[in-house]
């Protein structure tokens, strides 16, 4: 399996053509990427799926209890390097867990907001005492990853926000 080489901005992806090379199906997954896409499946299987109604139901504890079980198998620290406890693993194997997950209904909302906008921009932006500090209890599910966001003239945009005058 070849992987893309070149870095696509934003959601350019929508709109630039894509070469059959920098495209991967799951026939093309290695022996580890068809364990951890079964690991998922397994998950939702006997974690989530039979807990539907509870999840739905806001049951106090339940959601970060299941948060918490994802990470204790791995599955929240995919992307992450391996000096923070992650498991440094490449963008493929990273979508296919999102992929699989994402047919957990709210859960996987829960997981994608926690690892993509609660905690990779501490990976990206982050100094290094705070991604020491942070990264490996939200790769863990031990703490919450989450985001907040308000900007004048342009509220949760957060692209749009400028640098007021004093």
């Amino acid at each position: 399996m070849s992987t893309a080489t070149k870095t696509v901005k934003g959601g350019e992806w929508l709109i630039k053509q894509s070469l059959p090379a920098e495209t991967f199906t799951p026939e093309e997954f290695n022996e580890e990427q068809v364990m951890i896409r079964d690991m998922c499946n397994q998950f939702l299987d006997s974690e989530i799926y039979p807990n539907l109604e509870r999840i739905d139901n806001l049951e106090p504890g339940l959601m970060k209890s299941l948060v918490e079980k994802a990470g204790e198998q791995g599955l929240l620290a995919t992307s992450f390097p391996e000096e923070y406890g992650g498991l440094g693993k490449d963008f493929v194997t990273s979508t296919i867990i999102n992929e699989y997950l994402g047919a957990g209904h709210s859960f996987s909302v829960a997981i994608a907001a926690h690892t993509g906008i609660g905690t990779l921009p501490i990976l990206y932006f982050g100094t290094p005492e705070q991604k020491a500090k942070y990264i490996p209890k939200l790769i863990t599910g031990e703490w919450a990853g989450a985001y907040g966001l308000t900007e004048p003239n342009s509220g949760s945009d957060a692209l749009s926000a400028k640098l007021l005058p004093n």
